[in-house]
């Protein structure tokens, strides 16, 4: 069952005394980040401060949604109708904590798990050498099983391309494969059923066997597969062409996580067990041959990290056991490397982390926020931005070793929620883009569904509407 530090429909309250964070503003004021995210968030997930004023009196937060809905009808705002943000507002309060149901279990290790774009498909990835991909709107059938090929260890990533067509699947392997997702082939074994085509990322031929692939992603337009290696270096390979267009030597370690910052495909971030994020801009790559800048503040390597889609924030999951929120424009070309209180000989893949370590912070921390409580140890434990169109991303949820879920405020940084279900730790976990859903895959073999207000059908609106006639309509928004 659910573990909610504060109810959900008042999770704008004062800060909750279990919850930790800590950020630069806290000094003045140490409930709030006091930057401008903070000021950005607001304006994505707050109501118009007529639809919530008691005449006379001020906004009280958090505003009741009959006292908006009222709001709504007396035409407080002058608009006549909701906005995005007034729906923000509403939706964002009652968050998906009811549950778990039960969407499939395996006898492996559950690795991914990760909603399509627009919510109608979901991939989840396994252990033992299967990706399942499930159709949200038919009341998750499964639309398809895929036999991998290649596979060592483990699936590392996984991702769907913009249009929904073909998935890239990777391993400790320099080869990533490519699947036709579309196909009408219901068990796709690899080069029996299907061709499952191999984009080699191969370095050099010395280190072809201790080669792996971390993290893959698509760029907004489908035409490159960006990927995170073992050799300490980044990849971008160009689909048309069927080449590596680019390597990038990145890190001083393992690159664990690479994602492309916005629409643009200029920029990417990554992340490595060097402890540093990276920002590199392609424009001006070629002519400087390093980095853009640097930003430190994790002492231990980086296992994750997911942008805000705008080109400026983003957030990273540390084996020092934090999530920590960063702008690009504090970065720096300096960087220090030896920043370490821990034995050298910490392993974070069996080994418990230091108790003297856990309140150490790096002296040029350059991070805006940090958010500690969940756990990142034995796997490349996954965090995210909650979604824009339900919450205005006001929340951060990550994954963590201790079996749960963990839903963050990112602008106050109270622990909103923990979702307590799991018999292994939560690797990954996905929210749904529209609807108050998440769903977690854990090393117990299972992956679960949580809701709000919580059923076993999938939803009414997922099945009748496309997936612009949302929640809001039901609202009147």
């Amino acid at each position: 069952m659910s573990r909610a530090w504060k109810n959900s429909s008042s999770c704008d309250d004062e800060n909750d005394g279990n919850a930790s964070c800590s950020t630069r503003a806290q000094n003045e004021n140490p409930d709030e980040l006091d930057h401008e995210i903070a000021q950005l968030t607001k304006l994505r997930s707050g109501p118009h401060e007529l639809l919530g004023r008691d005449l006379p009196g001020r906004l009280k937060r958090p505003v009741s949604t009959v006292k908006m809905l009222v709001g709504r009808e007396g035409n407080y705002s002058g608009r006549g109708r909701f906005s995005t943000a007034d729906g923000c507002h509403v939706l964002s309060r009652y968050l998906p904590v009811n549950g778990p149901t039960t969407v499939d279990r395996m006898k492996s290790r559950a690795y991914i798990s990760q909603f399509s774009t627009d919510g109608t498909l979901f991939v989840a990835g396994y252990q033992g050498n299967l990706i399942r991909i499930y159709n949200v709107e038919k009341g998750w059938k499964t639309q398809k099983n895929v036999v991998t090929k290649g596979m060592r260890w483990t699936i590392t990533d996984t991702c769907l391309s913009p249009d929904q067509r073909f998935l890239v699947y990777s391993s400790m392997s320099p080869i990533v494969h490519i699947v036709d997702v579309g196909s009408a082939t219901t068990d796709s074994l690899a080069n029996i059923t299907e061709i499952h085509d191999g984009l080699d990322f191969s370095g050099s031929d010395d280190d072809y066997d201790e080669f792996g692939i971390f993290s893959v992603k698509f760029s907004t337009d489908g035409r490159e597969v960006v990927a995170a290696s073992s050799d300490n270096s980044i990849y971008v390979y160009d689909l048309p062409t069927n080449k590596c267009s680019l390597r990038i030597a990145a890190h001083r370690d393992d690159v664990n996580t690479v994602c492309f910052a916005d629409d643009t495909g200029h920029l990417i971030y990554s992340g490595g067990d060097d402890h540093l994020c990276k920002v590199w801009d392609r424009r001006c790559f070629i002519s400087k041959g390093q980095a853009a800048g640097v930003l430190m503040g994790h002492v231990e390597g980086i296992t994750f990290i997911d942008s805000r889609g705008d080109g400026r924030y983003f957030i990273s999951n540390g084996k020092d056991q934090t999530t920590k929120l960063w702008d690009i424009r504090k970065m720096s070309s300096n960087v220090t490397y030896n920043v370490r209180l821990r034995d050298p000989e910490w392993d974070y893949r069996w080994m418990e982390y230091p108790i003297h370590a856990r309140n150490f912070q790096h002296p040029h921390d350059r991070s805006l926020a940090t958010y500690k409580g969940h756990s990142v140890l034995r796997t490349l434990i996954r965090c995210y931005f909650s979604p824009e169109y339900s919450t205005g991303q006001k929340y951060i949820f990550t994954g963590s070793a201790d079996c749960s879920v963990y839903i963050y405020d990112l602008v106050s940084g109270a622990q909103v929620a923990t979702l307590d279900h799991h018999g292994g730790l939560v690797r990954d976990c996905s929210w749904h883009p529209y609807y108050p859903m998440i769903v977690t895959s854990a090393w117990d073999g299972l992956i679960s569904k949580w809701e709000f207000p919580g059923r076993s059908a999938p939803p009414a609106q997922l099945r009748r509407r496309s997936r612009r006639q949302t929640l809001y309509e039901d609202f009147g928004f």
